[in-house]
């Protein structure tokens, strides 16, 4: 009777558990908890704002090549992860978006369809084999934009970039943007070497998102429609495009200016040229902002290490490198940022009579100094530099936004024709100033790597981001920014860090004190061997030779007790590993197979309850 009883209470709850299982795949299928600490499976504010925006229906092609991804562990659990956040957006989109997850296995459809949407397959080692791992989305009006390769070193910008594709696919026409500009931002062939050169990556990472018109400095206007102004590093304009840009201001337009006092990354400067290479600041001083066309600011906390020419590495004063203490965290533009680059920077203020408002973006910190252009440019070295720093206690203004009321740097129109619609003043100025403009340089903020056969730029400060939230921001679209805002979401694993740092300080304890010892003795045999050198015979006293071996004895010793920490370093770390294991795999089973016991033992304890009862 009792086995009977237990094999009915067994089948009982394993019915039970089919029928939950039943019922949650289809009633609670759209139901999700992120338990996680930052809500890292969870779309932003901003995601759920530009799917609302989706009007018509459009199609996400997932493409990752499974069979020919096995064994690469990483990589496939990145791909889960992107998996799993594309079918996040198709549940929120309420049917706006369909997600399509393709194995483009070789010389097959899907392949070719994949090479039809744009995608390209990155070589997989030296097996002729290629993968795909990348996206491709698509309306009904066969737009279509792609994410090539799913980099997983970019990991922490993955809802952005999903995000920025179904924005792209929405607004249909990009935000027209206007840069005037004289830089090589197209790239082309370099003329001094000849060589070919790439665009400008932040360049590159506009027309992503923008209709972007390069302006010459010599136009007579803007193109029409035109939703943002950038000026990049001013040129000397042609009278009539300078009056389109502030006609463009006043009208309560958008306007960007890196203005920069030297702008040391033009090829002529690289070379050696002695004059400053300014931008054109007429337009700002009119509207009541200045910049000294003579100020560069050092700044001895800041300084960027660089390899001096005697092969040292030693601080430069003039390559300020920006952390999260001189990037303002309550603006949106700069709200994320980690780090920005400038070099050879001027700094920012409002003009006495000026009616504006400042809210300051980017500063340097109290240790910074003023040089001027002339002095900057004949003292290369940072040696030099270093020598005119002093304690000054002030902060400098980098960048900033200014709103508010202003004047037309133009008393009067142009032309007879522009007097109808001349705007003499403005009461909601929008611009964004950053008194540099080095930053928009490849070198000081990017750096080009292979990534399965594929050419990707890492970025190793945000100087791109700094760009692409300020376009952003001015040309009204504030929801990619709450996505890019979100932080980077890392668990580090706090315990283990420490075993590590015990270790650590223990392993730099015994380097520190082998490299002492064999310091002293380098010297010693250095001495020996000039005194060989000069002819002299020479003869190491039986003092000298014990101090050898004694040194090389204590270098065993010491070697020994290297591998003894780096091995009691892994053992701690090991023995918390399988404690983790065991809680994983054994402990939690357990758990379940003591609850389902004593559930059985209710029921039976009831079953015979009610037995007792008849």
């Amino acid at each position: 009777m009792k086995k009977l009883t237990a094999i009915y209470t067994l089948g009982l709850l394993g019915a039970l558990f089919i029928a939950l299982v039943v019922i949650n795949n289809q009633l609670f299928d759209g139901m999700r908890v992120d338990l996680t600490e930052d809500k890292v499976f969870t779309l932003s504010q901003g995601s759920h704002q530009i799917i609302d925006q989706i009007e018509e229906p459009l199609t996400l092609h997932f493409f990752f090549s499974d069979d020919a991804t096995k064994g690469m562990t990483s990589l496939r659990n990145y791909a889960d992860r992107v998996k799993s956040l594309l079918r996040e957006y198709e549940q929120a989109a309420n049917g706006n978006i369909k997600l399509k997850i393709i194995d483009p296995e070789p010389f097959s459809e899907a392949e070719d369809s994949a090479a039809r949407l744009g995608l390209t397959g990155a070589a997989l080692g030296n097996a002729n084999e290629t993968i795909y791992f990348g996206l491709a989305g698509t309306n009904t009006l066969d737009d279509q934009v792609t994410i090539g390769f799913f980099d997983p070193q970019k990991a922490r910008f993955l809802e952005y970039d999903i995000s920025k594709l179904l924005h792209q696919l929405t607004i249909g026409n990009s935000p027209k943007l206007a840069l005037i500009t004289d830089l090589p931002v197209q790239g082309g062939q370099n003329p001094v070497t000849g060589q070919p050169q790439s665009p400008m990556v932040f360049y590159e990472q506009l027309k992503q998102l923008f209709d972007v018109h390069l302006v010459a400095p010599d136009a007579t206007e803007l193109p029409e429609d035109t939703t943002v102004v950038m000026l990049a590093h001013p040129p000397a304009m042609s009278e009539t495009l300078k009056y389109a840009v502030d006609q463009y201001a006043m009208g309560q337009g958008q306007v960007i200016v890196f203005a920069d006092p030297h702008y040391e990354s033009d090829m002529l400067s690289m070379m050696g040229n002695q004059q400053p290479n300014r931008s054109d600041m007429s337009l700002l001083e009119a509207w009541g902002i200045a910049i000294p066309a003579r100020d560069i600011v050092l700044d001895g906390t800041l300084g960027l290490e660089i390899q001096s020419a005697t092969g040292d590495i030693i601080s430069h004063p003039g390559y300020l490198g920006l952390g999260t203490g001189q990037i303002n965290r309550d603006d949106v533009i700069t709200a994320n940022l980690e780090s920005v680059n400038l070099a050879s920077a001027g700094h920012l203020s409002l003009l006495p009579s000026s009616t504006l408002d400042m809210d300051t973006l980017l500063a340097t910190t109290s240790d910074s100094f003023i040089v001027d252009a002339q002095y900057y440019l004949n003292h290369p070295g940072p040696e030099d530099l270093q020598q005119q720093l002093g304690v000054t206690g002030e902060t400098r203004v980098l960048a900033a936004h200014i709103s508010g009321t202003t004047i037309s740097a133009f008393g009067q129109p142009v032309s007879p024709a522009d007097k109808a619609n001349f705007r003499a003043t403005t009461d909601d100025l929008n611009v964004l100033v950053v008194a540099d403009a080095d930053m928009l340089a490849d070198r000081f903020w990017v750096q080009q790597n292979q990534f399965f056969g594929e050419v990707l730029y890492t970025p190793f400060a945000n100087n791109g981001d700094f760009i692409i939230n300020a376009a952003e921001n001015l040309s009204g679209s504030n929801a990619l920014i709450d996505v890019r805002s979100r932080g980077q979401f890392a668990r580090p694993f706090s315990r283990v860090e420490a075993l590590e740092e015990k270790a650590q300080k223990k392993y730099r304890e015994h380097e520190q004190k082998l490299r002492d010892e064999l310091a002293q003795t380098e010297l010693q045999l250095a001495r020996l061997q000039n005194q060989q050198g000069q002819g002299t015979s020479v003869v190491l006293t039986d003092e000298q030779q014990r101090a050898i071996d004694a040194f090389v004895e204590k270098r065993v010793v010491i070697r020994k007790a290297l591998r003894d920490v780096q091995y009691e370093l892994r053992s701690d770390i090991d023995k918390l590993g399988n404690w983790l294991k065991f809680v994983n795999i054994a402990a939690a089973p357990l758990v379940l197979v003591m609850t389902l016991y004593l559930l059985t033992l209710l029921l039976r304890k009831r079953a015979g309850t009610r037995f007792n009862r008849n």
